[in-house]
C-alpha cells in the first residue's frame, strides 16, 4: 500500500468546518474517557530566530500520528512566510504503515477554530447573541467560521492591537472593528494574541460568558487579567499540558491560582463527567492545542481523501 501525499490545495477541497468540529468533539470525548494515547509536547525554543517548534504525537483508535510544527509570529513581516507551518505523519497502528503525509498548517487552523467552537457548545450560554474576537489573525478565521457554522445570527466585535489589521479583518468576515473591552463585554470571547502581558481585564468580562484563551500555547504566555480566572470556572484541554503551557501556566508559577481551582478537562464536560452550567457564571476554556485532535481531524481527512480520490500516492515505505 502506498502513502498518501495531501497539499494545502488538496486539503482546502476536503476540509470542512463540520467535519472539523465532529472530529474534534471525537477527541474531546476520547481525551475524556481515556482513550487516547497523547504525551505531552516537545518543545524547541528558539529565542534566538523569535519562534519555537513543537513534536505533537499522539494515538487513538487504531491511527497514530505526529504533528511538526513551528510558532514564529514575526514570520510575515520578516520574512513574508506564514507565522504557523506544519507537516503531519499518519500511520496505521497495527502495521506502522506511513498512511498518509500531508499539510498540517490548515490542519492546525481548522481544529484550532474547531476546538473553540466545541468549547462553546458545551461551556457558553445556550443561544449566545455576540462573539468578541480579540486578535485578528489567521486564527480568528477559523474561529469565527467555527462559531458561526454552530449559532446564527451573531453579532461579531473585533479588536486587535493592529487597527488595520481589525478593519481588514472586519471588512472581510462581515465583522464590527471594536476596542479590547468592548470585545470583552460580548456574550463568547476568544482570545487568540502571542502576548506575555494579560490584555482583557476582569472588569470587561460580564457575568455569564464564556472565554475561549486560545493564544497561550507556551510557557511565560498569558492573555487574561488574572482575577479572570480566580472569578471563573477553568476548563483544561489537558492538565498536564495546559499547566505548563496554558493560560494558567504563569499564575501557577507566581502561586496567584491554585491548580485545585481548576474544574477539569474538556473532556471530561463533553462525556457528562462534569456540568457544563451551574449558573450566570463566567467560564474559561484554557486551549493549548490537543494532539489527538489533530489526530482524528487528520484520519477523517484521510479517509475523505481515499473516498474521492485525492491526493498523489507514492512508494514512501518499499
Amino acid at each position: 500500500m502506498k502513502t498518501l501525499l495531501l497539499t494545502r490545495a488538496d486539503l482546502s477541497k476536503l476540509l470542512t468546518m463540520e467535519m472539523s468540529l465532529s472530529a474534534v468533539e471525537l477527541a474531546f470525548a476520547a481525551h475524556g474517557r481515556g482513550e487516547a494515547f497523547m504525551p505531552p509536547k516537545v518543545y524547541i525554543p528558539l529565542p534566538q530566530f523569535a519562534g519555537d517548534f513543537r513534536a505533537m504525537p499522539s494515538a487513538m483508535a487504531g491511527s497514530v500520528g505526529v504533528k511538526w510544527v513551528n510558532a514564529h509570529p514575526e514570520n510575515p513581516r520578516r520574512h513574508g512566510l506564514p507565522s504557523v507551518m506544519g507537516v503531519y505523519i499518519l500511520s496505521d497502528a497495527a502495521t506502522a504503515l506511513p498512511l498518509a503525509v500531508m499539510d498540517g498548517t490548515l490542519l492546525t487552523a481548522f481544529r484550532t477554530g474547531a476546538a473553540g467552537g466545541v468549547a462553546s457548545k458545551h461551556l457558553a450560554v445556550a443561544a449566545p447573541r455576540t462573539l468578541g474576537l480579540v486578535g485578528c489573525g489567521v486564527q480568528a478565521r477559523y474561529l469565527l467560521a467555527a462559531h458561526r457554522a454552530l449559532y446564527a445570527g451573531l453579532r461579531v466585535l473585533a479588536a486587535d492591537a493592529s487597527r488595520e489589521a481589525a478593519e481588514r479583518f472586519a471588512t472581510e468576515a462581515g465583522a464590527e472593528v471594536a476596542s479590547i473591552e468592548a470585545a470583552a463585554g460580548c456574550d463568547v470571547v476568544c482570545t487568540m494574541t502571542p502576548v506575555r502581558k494579560p490584555i482583557v481585564e476582569r472588569a470587561w468580562v460580564r457575568a455569564g460568558t464564556h472565554v475561549n484563551a486560545m493564544g497561550a500555547d507556551a510557557p511565560g504566555k498569558q492573555e487574561l487579567d488574572g482575577r479572570i480566572l480566580a472569578d471563573a470556572r477553568v476548563f483544561l484541554d489537558d492538565l498536564a499540558q495546559a499547566t505548563e503551557s496554558g493560560e494558567v501556566n504563569v499564575p501557577l508559577h507566581q502561586g496567584t491560582y491554585a491548580r485545585e481551582r481548576i474544574e477539569g478537562t474538556l473532556g471530561d464536560v463533553v462525556v457528562g463527567r462534569l456540568p457544563r452550567r451551574r449558573g450566570d457564571e463566567i467560564t474559561v476554556f484554557d486551549s493549548t492545542g490537543l494532539a489527538v485532535q489533530d489526530l482524528a481531524l487528520a484520519r477523517a481527512v484521510y479517509d475523505e481523501a481515499r473516498r474521492l480520490g485525492v491526493g498523489l500516492e507514492v512508494p514512501l515505505v518499499e
